[in-house]
C-alpha cells in the first residue's frame, strides 16, 4: 500500500510544484501594460506641458536657424545650409536672434503638450483594446493628439516664427499679436493650421508608431537589463533612443510641408511672399516656381537636428514625469 501511494504520489507531484509552461518568447520583464498608466488626467496633462517645454526651450536656437532656412525671401534665391544660416544670424543681428520668440514658444508649448499628451493617453487606452503592441492604435492617437494640440500652439507658433525672421520688425510677442490682429485679422494666427494639421498627422502617426516600436523591441532585445538594478537607468535610455529615433525620422519625412507651414505664418513678413489665398497648392507652386523642387526640402537637415534630441529630450521628460507621479499615487494609496 505504501509503495502505491509512493508511485502515485510521483506520478503526481505537488500541485505548486508544478512548471508552469511559457511561451518561449516569455520575458516577465517586458510585459508593461503602457495604456494602463494609472495616473490621473491632470497629471497626464503637467507631465505633458513639463515635456513639451523642455524640449523646444533646449533646442530653440535650432529652429530658428531652420526657419531662417525655409523663409523664402527676395529672388534670386540661393541655397542655404546651416553653417551658412548660422553665420549670418550671428553676425546681421548678433547671438540673442537665436533666442528671439522663445516666449512665444514658451507660452504655447506646454498648453499644447498638455493637451498633446493627454490626448494620446486617453486615446490609446480606448484604441488599444488592452493591447500594448497595437501599433494602429498608438498611430491613430498620434493623430487624433496633434489635431487637437495644433488648435492651442497654431496661433503662437506664428507669432514665434516671424519674431525670429523679422529683425525689428515687431518689439516683442504682445506686439506681434496686437499687430497681427489689427492688420491681417484673427484668421492670420490660424494661417497655417490646416498645412499644420496635414503635416503633423503623418509626422504623429510615424513617430509615435516608431517610438513604440523601437521602445518595445530595446526592451526585448535586453530584458534581463531593462528589470535589473538599474532599470531607470535602462529605462531613461530607452526612451531616449526609442524618441530620438521616431523625431529624426518624422521630421524628414514631412518637411515639404513644414516649408509650406513656414511660407503661410511668415508672409509678407522681412521680403517674404504674401499668398492670396492659404490654398497649400498655391504655396507649392510658388516655391518650386522661386526655388524649384529643392525648395521643398529646405531645412530638412536642421529639422532632423530639432527632432531627433528634442523628442529624446521630450519622452524621457514626460515618461520620468510619469514614473514620478505613479510613485506618488502609490505612496498615497498605501499611507
Amino acid at each position: 500500500m505504501a509503495t502505491e501511494a509512493a508511485t502515485t504520489a510521483s506520478k503526481f507531484p505537488e500541485p505548486d510544484l508544478r512548471p508552469i509552461p511559457q511561451p518561449p518568447d516569455f520575458h516577465p520583464a517586458v510585459i508593461v501594460p503602457a495604456q494602463n498608466t494609472g495616473l490621473r488626467f491632470y497629471q497626464l496633462m503637467v507631465a505633458g506641458s513639463i515635456a513639451g517645454s523642455v524640449e523646444h526651450m533646449a533646442m530653440f536656437p535650432v529652429d530658428t536657424i531652420k526657419t531662417h532656412m525655409q523663409a523664402i525671401r527676395p529672388c534670386p534665391i540661393k541655397p542655404v545650409g546651416i553653417s551658412q544660416a548660422f553665420r549670418s544670424i550671428i553676425k546681421t543681428e548678433g547671438p540673442s536672434a537665436l533666442y528671439r520668440g522663445i516666449w512665444a514658444m514658451g507660452l504655447g508649448a506646454g498648453p499644447a503638450h498638455a493637451v498633446y499628451f493627454s490626448f494620446y493617453e486617453v486615446s490609446k487606452k480606448y484604441l488599444s483594446g488592452g493591447d500594448p503592441n497595437n501599433s494602429a492604435a498608438h498611430a491613430v492617437s498620434g493623430v487624433c493628439a496633434t489635431v487637437a494640440s495644433d488648435a492651442v500652439f497654431t496661433p503662437m507658433d506664428m507669432v514665434k516664427q516671424r519674431l525670429q525672421i523679422g529683425n525689428g520688425t515687431y518689439r516683442g510677442v504682445w506686439d506681434c499679436v496686437g499687430r497681427v490682429m489689427r492688420e491681417e485679422g484673427f484668421g492670420a494666427f490660424y494661417a497655417s493650421y490646416r498645412t499644420t494639421v496635414l503635416m503633423n498627422a503623418p509626422f504623429t502617426a510615424v513617430h509615435f508608431a516608431t517610438y513604440e516600436a523601437v521602445k518595445r523591441g530595446l526592451r526585448e532585445v535586453s530584458p534581463e537589463r531593462v528589470g535589473g538594478g538599474g532599470e531607470e537607468e535602462e529605462g531613461w535610455l530607452i526612451y531616449a533612443t526609442a524618441g530620438a529615433a521616431a523625431g529624426g525620422l518624422a521630421a524628414v519625412v514631412t518637411t515639404p510641408l513644414d516649408v509650406v507651414k513656414t511660407q503661410l505664418q511668415c508672409q509678407g513678413v522681412c521680403g517674404c511672399d504674401r499668398f492670396k489665398s492659404g490654398s497649400i497648392s498655391d504655396v507649392f507652386r510658388t516655391i518650386v516656381k522661386k526655388d524649384g523642387y529643392r525648395g521643398l526640402a529646405r531645412g530638412w537637415l536642421p529639422r532632423m537636428l530639432f527632432h531627433a534630441p528634442a523628442a529624446a529630450i521630450c519622452w524621457s521628460t514626460y515618461e520620468t514625469v510619469k514614473s514620478f507621479f505613479q510613485d506618488v499615487n502609490g505612496d498615497s494609496t498605501t499611507a
